[in-house]
């Protein structure tokens, strides 16, 4: 049996509270999962049992919430965040990456945090989740890859201008994202030899330059070299017609040049149920593609479906790995 996925605490001022409750009830025993946090900030009347050790969490029965507590500093107040309590977020985030890094639990997954609420209240350096574990893991490149049952999109630009983004494109970093998103495919999605679509990025694929030359000039130029070294590839492809339902059966994931043109067809496709992951660390870490929430925290109302998605595939990502 897999050792049980670590779920980080968030910011307690957000929705991740609730949803570490309302994930152990819909899963109950089939995933075993423990949350890392404060109990005082889980939800008025929650059942959970506290343990000493991840392996504790196997054995709690499947009504009550497995809980490796974490004292914060202050209570927590749902849709305000507390400076006070930023250091036990980010306490909570090394505390399961070091049980994963020893083998005590199978993967990581993190409930929303904000960098603002980070910075203000523990000076907080990182851009965000991502970065932040690509620095505990001691990894200097990591990909974001977005995922659904019927989609993966990996965005090679992320949070930058969209006129900024040519500049930002370049051939180095076009494929070191491919071929990081390659070797994640092949560890942490069990397929030998993925295959992967990439887009281009002018309108049109740049149609032979007439809209733009970066597609003739530097990506179709890599992706062949790629292929030569046995790497499946397809493209560049033009965006508009590569996430209808008989184009997505062609590949297994697909390369985009910047973040709307990833995150915009997976959102459309499954807004609830998208999971965040990060390729290319030595360990599994997935999260609900969403963000704290504070307008809806504590109301009961949160949709949980995206955090049960990033638990299974945490989990079938760890018995990948394990393989």
């Amino acid at each position: 049996m897999l050792r049980p996925v670590a779920l980080t605490a968030g910011d307690p001022a957000g929705i991740g509270p609730e949803l570490a409750v309302k994930a152990r009830t819909a899963l109950g025993a089939d995933l075993p999962f423990f949350w890392i946090g404060d109990p005082h900030h889980l939800p008025e009347g929650a059942q959970i049992a506290e343990i000493g050790h991840p392996a504790d969490a196997i054995a709690v029965p499947p009504s009550l919430l497995p809980v490796l507590p974490l004292r914060f500093a202050a209570p927590a107040s749902p849709g305000a965040p507390v400076p006070a309590n930023a250091a036990g977020t980010i306490a909570a985030i090394d505390r399961a990456v070091a049980l994963v890094q020893a083998g005590e639990a199978s993967a990581v997954c993190t409930l929303p945090i904000t960098k603002k609420a980070l910075k203000d209240g523990a000076d907080f350096a990182f851009p965000g989740h991502t970065e932040y574990l690509a620095h505990l893991a001691g990894v200097d490149r990591v990909v974001m890859m977005l995922a659904c049952p019927e989609l993966r999109v990996v965005p090679v630009t992320i949070h930058i201008p969209v006129s900024e983004v040519p500049a930002a494109l370049t051939e180095a970093l076009l494929e070191e994202t491919i071929r990081i998103s390659r070797d994640g495919l092949i560890r942490d999605f069990g397929l030998s030899r993925p295959r992967i679509a990439v887009a281009g990025l002018n309108p049109h694929a740049g149609e032979g330059g007439a809209m733009g030359w970066e597609d003739e000039r530097m990506i179709r130029p890599l992706l062949d070299r790629l292929k030569a070294e046995g790497f499946d590839l397809r493209g560049p492809m033009p965006a508009d017609t590569m996430f209808h339902a008989k184009a997505r059966a062609g590949y297994d994931a697909a390369i985009c040049m910047y973040h709307d043109q990833a995150l915009i067809p997976i959102k459309t496709i499954d807004f609830a149920g998208g999971v965040n992951v990060t390729l290319g660390l030595p360990f599994v870490r997935t999260s609900p593609d969403h963000g704290t929430a504070y307008d809806i925290a504590g109301k009961g109302v949160a949709d949980v479906s995206s955090t049960l998605a990033a638990l299974r595939l945490a989990r079938d990502m760890a018995a990948a790995r394990a393989g």
